[in-house]
């Protein structure tokens, strides 16, 4: 870890995992997303990634078209390379629709690119408070533990990615990655 990378507090990310760790997975409280997720940890490798895609549809909606137009609006914008116009969208979703945990998803995502690591983990807080299945959000999680050198915390997220979303590629590699990097030892 370079000296430059500001480092967590390890106790706000010791705190944070409690948190995410102690949710009950039945929080969600949509019906139709609930009943995807359990769908989810069944099904097997190809019909997982078309249900993922479907939560992830799902999650995207706010209910409001307004509030749909800043979330794509933030997403352009990041996709663009216009960070500060994407926080600035981002932020007035979640101002607007605070019960949105896409939104906070989606800004902690715009901050951990600036290197607003503090504001992008309490945005991931949020987003999990909101919707503890989000497992977009965990993994995003996990990558920022990750990037401050907290490896063994950025494992235990991953691995909760695993038991919500089993085939998630990108976690998959990460965990190989981890391992290999340590050895296979226990981080």
């Amino acid at each position: 870890m370079s000296a430059e990378r500001p480092i967590l507090n390890s106790t706000v990310t010791a705190f944070l995992l409690a948190i995410l760790f102690s949710l009950p997975l039945s929080a969600e409280t949509g019906g139709r997303l609930e009943a995807l997720y359990a769908e989810l940890k069944q099904a097997e490798p190809v019909e997982a990634q078309r249900i993922a895609k479907e939560i992830q549809l799902e999650q995207s909606k706010s209910g409001s078209a307004a509030m749909d137009l800043l979330l794509k609006r933030g997403r352009d914008a990041m996709e663009a390379g216009d960070l500060e116009q994407a926080i600035e969208h981002l932020t007035a979703l979640t101002d607007h629709a605070p019960d949105f945990a896409d939104g906070w998803h989606t800004r902690a995502i715009a901050y951990a690119r600036v290197g607003l690591y503090g504001p992008a983990l309490a945005d991931i807080e949020r987003a999990l408070a909101l919707n503890p299945h989000h497992f977009d959000a965990i993994a995003s999680l996990g990558a920022l533990l990750e990037e401050v050198g907290h490896e063994k915390l950025a494992h235990d997220a991953y691995t909760q990615v695993l038991a919500i979303h089993p085939y998630f590629e990108d976690v998959t590699t990460a965990l190989e990655r981890l391992d290999a990097e340590f050895g296979g030892s226990e981080i």
